[in-house]
C-alpha cells in the first residue's frame, strides 16, 4: 500500500515548481552576505531557505510524492509571510524594511515562492482526484 510519504504523483505540475523554487533560491542568494552583516539572523535565515529550495527542487524531480509538494507549500508559504511580515513590523536589525514592498528581489522571491505553492497546490489537488472512488464505486442514479 502507497502512502503520502511514498506515492509517486508524476505530476506534470513538478514542471513548473522546479524552476520556480531554484529562481526562489537564487534570487535570496545575492543578500545573505548583507543580512549576514546587518542581522545576522535573516542571513542565516536566507541560507537556510536557499538550501531548502536546492532540496525541494531535487527531490520533485527525484521522488515527486505529495510529502515534497506539501513541503513545498510550508516552506515557499512561509517564506512569502515572512516577507510580508518585515514589510509590516519592524523586525531587530532590519527596521528600514518596513514599507518597502517592492524591492527588487524581494518582489522576485514573492513571486516565484507563490508560483511554487500554486505548483505544488495544484500536484496535491490533482493526486486527490486520482485517489478517488473508482467509477464503479460511485452510486448511478435511479433511472425512469
Amino acid at each position: 500500500m502507497t502512502s503520502f510519504f511514498s506515492a509517486r504523483l508524476e505530476s506534470r505540475w513538478r514542471w513548473l515548481m522546479v524552476p520556480a523554487v531554484l529562481v526562489a533560491a537564487g534570487a535570496h542568494l545575492p543578500v545573505i552576505r548583507p543580512h549576514l552583516d546587518e542581522a545576522p539572523y535573516m542571513g542565516v535565515l536566507f541560507v537556510v531557505l536557499s538550501a531548502a529550495c536546492v532540496v525541494l527542487a531535487s527531490a520533485a524531480i527525484s521522488w515527486d510524492t505529495p510529502v515534497v509538494y506539501a513541503l513545498s507549500v510550508l516552506t515557499c508559504g512561509l517564506a512569502v509571510l515572512g516577507y510580508a511580515a518585515t514589510r509590516l513590523v519592524a523586525f531587530p536589525m532590519l527596521a528600514d524594511d518596513v514599507g518597502n514592498w517592492f524591492e527588487p528581489l524581494g518582489m522576485l522571491s514573492v513571486a516565484s515562492e507563490s508560483l511554487v505553492v500554486i505548483a505544488a497546490l495544484g500536484a496535491l489537488a490533482g493526486r486527490s482526484v486520482r485517489i478517488g472512488l473508482s467509477p464503479a464505486a460511485v452510486p448511478r442514479p435511479a433511472g425512469p
